[in-house]
């Protein structure tokens, strides 16, 4: 098989995988709701991310022009959409641990010099990203340190900005990624949009180089310039030089040049290119190899790929709604359903189910029924889903998906279900002793003593016998 064609189908697997679980239906449309009403607090809330700023507090310290500014990008901020477009990490999908990345950042006014307040996102470091929450706050250096003492990164990154990507989050500006994503250009063949890489990009790398030009030039803008090099990030080892030259009418030229990137050192004081303006959009791919229909997609991105279209949300994932199941029992076709909100046989009487029950305590062979209903328990065929849900901190799904199938009032029996549940709590329960400083380190905590200078003279190991 050709390189391009098997790691295109592993991409689209994985991203067809994080766009059913990691931003569920429910959280769009309860996120969506709230935002509406100018609710940006609840809508955060219903997107998993913790608010950890002050908008009082940075009026009194900051003034009110610069705090109204920070609640008018709020108010339009899309918590769901951000989800949606933050960085993420094989092979689960899950958010890449330990980022500061900045959304927006803010003049001071009535300072001298280049210092900015940022509204950054913060995701926990890989010990704590149980539940995969996200973190929204201010930085402004060591002035504004919510949620950053804790941070193994509480600087925001060249590398993993979206202030220059406001239509990744910003309700206002969603239409821009059209044009961002390169959707207007036809497709090559293939799931990369260029087939013909240039230089020492290999074939499949999802690259979009048709866009790198165009996005170098507003990383150049943003650092008070419009030609030079900017330093281009593929993968995780692979370094490249963008070279732009001046175009007609202030643009870049539309064939930059593109070579490997100096190793002496001089890369690192280079602008950096963003990982959003990198890759092809996913969600691109997806569309156009036809491994997700329009539907599946969050509702501002189909809107915007899909010009005209009416932005409805994805479907809601299928639940058990506790519909009979049947079992082969003793020649018989049995029924298996939900009876005041537990699982139970529904063609035994209870007598013959307790002395069934009693059997299997003493290591007999229970009826079949009896043993689909404990399979049901322990090991049911959504547990895959289950557990991708939880993985993605989508608890109440997952929840909902357990109760459609046992009913809200089952007893969960010890098995695989039951240890995924218990995981999934303490995972969140190491994420809040993170929030609070109780695990990890924090600034309260009393760090050791540095160990006194030992005169090796004077130990006895070390001592002179005449």
């Amino acid at each position: 098989m050709h390189p391009r064609t098997a790691n295109g189908d592993s991409r689209l697997s994985f991203w067809r995988r994080v766009r059913e679980y990691a931003v569920p239906p429910s959280m769009i449309e309860t996120a969506t709701a709230r935002r509406r009403v100018g609710d940006w607090a609840g809508a955060c809330a219903a997107a998993g991310i913790d608010v950890d700023l002050n908008l009082r507090h940075l009026a009194r310290t900051h003034g009110r022009e610069l705090a109204a500014r920070v609640r008018a990008d709020l108010r339009h901020l899309a918590p769901d959409l951000l989800r949606w477009h933050m960085p993420r990490i094989a092979p689960d999908g899950l958010l890449r641990p330990g980022l500061t990345i900045a959304l927006a950042r803010y003049a001071l006014t009535g300072r001298d010099g280049p210092d900015r307040v940022h509204l950054v996102v913060r995701t926990p470091p890989a010990w704590a990203e149980g539940g995969q929450r996200i973190g929204l706050a201010l930085w402004d250096g060591d002035r504004l340190r919510a949620g950053a003492a804790r941070h193994p990164h509480p600087r925001p990154g060249p590398r993993f900005r979206l202030d220059l990507h406001r239509h990744l989050w910003d309700a206002r500006r969603s239409d821009e990624l059209r044009l961002r994503a390169g959707a207007d250009r036809p497709a090559g063949p293939g799931p990369a949009a260029d087939p013909d890489p240039p230089g020492p990009l290999p074939p499949g790398h999802h690259c979009a180089v048709d866009r790198w030009a165009d996005e170098a030039l507003i990383v150049l803008r943003d650092a008070g310039r419009t030609t030079g090099p900017v330093l281009v990030r593929v993968g995780t080892r692979q370094r490249l030089r963008l070279d732009l030259a001046e175009g007609g009418g202030g643009r870049a030229a539309p064939a930059p040049r593109i070579g490997p990137a100096p190793t002496d050192g001089s890369a690192s004081a280079l602008p950096v290119l963003p990982e959003a303006a990198t890759y092809v959009l996913p969600d691109l791919e997806l569309l156009r190899t036809g491994a997700l229909e329009a539907d599946r997609l969050h509702p501002l991105v189909a809107s915007a790929l899909l010009p005209g279209r009416a932005p409805t949300g994805p479907p809601r994932a299928p639940v058990p709604a506790g519909t009979p199941q049947f079992v082969e029992c003793r020649g018989a076709r049995h029924r298996i359903g939900l009876v005041d909100g537990v699982l139970t046989p529904l063609d035994h009487d209870p007598d013959e189910i307790g002395r069934e029950e009693l059997l299997a305590a003493l290591t007999g062979t229970p009826l079949p029924c009896l043993q689909a209903v404990d399979r049901a328990h322990r090991r049911p065929d959504c547990l895959t889903g289950v557990r991708e849900r939880l993985d993605h901190g989508d608890i109440a799904g997952a929840l909902a998906v357990v109760e459609g199938l046992l009913g809200p009032g089952a007893r969960l029996r010890s098995g695989p279900l039951r240890d995924e549940l218990e995981a999934a709590a303490v995972r969140r329960i190491t994420y809040g002793l993170y929030r609070s400083g109780l695990s990890g380190p924090a600034p309260e905590r009393v760090h050791p003593a540095r160990p006194r200078p030992v005169d090796r003279r004077s130990h006895p190991r070390h001592a002179t016998h005449g």
